[in-house]
Order: structure tokens, then C-alpha cells, then sequence
């Protein structure tokens, strides 16, 4: 079985761009398009990897992933912050919060199937 990975990301063409590239390279990929209860998402599918946008309704990303962090099931999970903030003082909050990997949009498809493989393996 493919590995999973969830993707938290409220816009529905970078949700049919991910999720395309990486179901044709074998992960299961589900969705889910808010922050207000994202981590009971997470916490419910036990992805093996979580890609996560910065601006969220209803909370940002960067406390999701702090929540993801400080969870002592979720804490390990590989992050990948996929956003279109790519200001210096966004990068060193997501990494002051654990970001596993920051990468800002746009982005290639090959830079993201090559992002998420480094994180979770092939």
C-alpha cells in the first residue's frame, strides 16, 4: 500500500495539482480545506506526511503546526509548509515552529514529488 499523506491547503487548484502528482506516484492523499479542525484531521488519518498551507479559514498554519509539534502522537510527523509567504520572517517562524520543509508558490510539480519523497522516502 501507498504511503499517506494529507493536504491541508484551502485553494482547489493547488489541491487538484498535488493531489494528482502524488496519487499518480503512488500516495493516498486525502484533503482538508480548513484550519479550524485540522489537527482532528490529521489525528484521524495518521498520515505519513502532512502538507500544510500558511493562510488557512479559520487558523493559520503555523499554529497548526505548532499543535502538530507539541501532540505526543503527531509530533514526529514530517510538515511540509507549502505557501505563498515567502518573506524571510515567514521562513524562521515555520522553522521556530518545526517545519520539516518550507517551499513557497508557485511551485514545480517536480520540486514538490522531490520534497515530499526526501521527507518520507520513496
Amino acid at each position: 500500500m501507498g504511503k499517506k499523506v494529507i493536504l491541508i491547503e484551502d485553494e482547489r487548484n493547488i489541491i487538484e495539482a498535488i493531489s494528482f502528482i502524488l496519487s499518480r506516484d503512488g500516495w493516498e492523499v486525502k484533503t482538508h480545506s480548513n484550519g479550524h479542525d485540522a489537527v482532528a484531521a490529521v489525528r484521524d488519518r495518521r498520515p505519513d506526511l502532512v502538507i500544510l498551507d500558511v493562510m488557512l479559514p479559520g487558523k493559520s498554519g503555523f499554529d497548526i503546526l505548532q499543535e502538530i509539534r507539541d501532540d505526543a502522537e503527531l509530533g514526529a510527523t514530517p510538515v511540509l509548509m507549502l505557501t505563498a509567504r515567502g518573506q524571510q520572517k515567514d521562513r524562521e517562524m515555520a522553522e521556530r515552529a518545526g517545519a520539516s520543509r518550507y517551499m513557497t508558490k508557485p511551485f514545480s510539480n517536480a520540486e514538490v514529488l522531490e520534497a515530499v519523497r526526501d521527507l518520507v522516502g520513496p
